[in-house]
Parts: structure tokens; C-alpha cells; sequence
């Protein structure tokens, strides 16, 4: 049987080729911390991060908002130039 290949269940089933390792029990408990440690640090990162982003996000919005006012603005100029020219 041993030149066979594994069946489906031996595979896929708990404890099988694909199941996932419980890598909590295996780590001791300084790891734990320090992961732990690791993972606060990256939260403040990402929150400050996001305040970026978000502010970025906010003066993106500003300069569309403020470039298709002057563009809308703009057209309307034109099609006044044209529109008194042909009368």
C-alpha cells in the first residue's frame, strides 16, 4: 500500500497532507509576547497610516471637486461665447 497514493480523506481530512498546524501550542511564551508586542506596533502603524491616507484621500477629493467646478465653468463660458456670436 505504501506505493499508492494517499486518498482523499488522508489529504484533506484533519490531520491529513493540507491540514493546518496548530502553531500556538508549538511556540513557547515569550514568542507569544513578543508577537504579540509586534502585532500592537503594526496596529499603531496602520492607524497612523490610515490618517494619511485619509487626509490624502480628503485633498484629492477637494482638488476634483474644485477642477470640475472650473471646468464646468468653463464650458459654460464657451458655449455662451458661441451661442452670442451666432445670433
Amino acid at each position: 500500500m505504501s506505493n499508492e497514493a494517499p486518498s482523499w480523506a488522508d489529504q484533506w481530512g484533519a490531520g491529513g497532507i493540507g491540514a493546518a498546524d496548530d502553531d500556538d501550542n508549538k511556540q513557547p511564551k515569550s514568542k507569544k509576547d513578543g508577537n504579540s508586542k509586534k502585532m500592537a506596533d503594526m496596529k499603531a502603524a496602520a492607524s497612523a497610516g490610515l490618517g494619511k491616507a485619509k487626509a490624502a484621500a480628503v485633498v484629492g477629493a477637494q482638488k476634483v471637486k474644485s477642477g470640475t467646478s472650473v471646468g464646468i465653468k468653463w464650458i459654460k463660458a464657451q458655449y455662451q461665447k458661441r451661442s452670442s456670436s451666432s445670433k
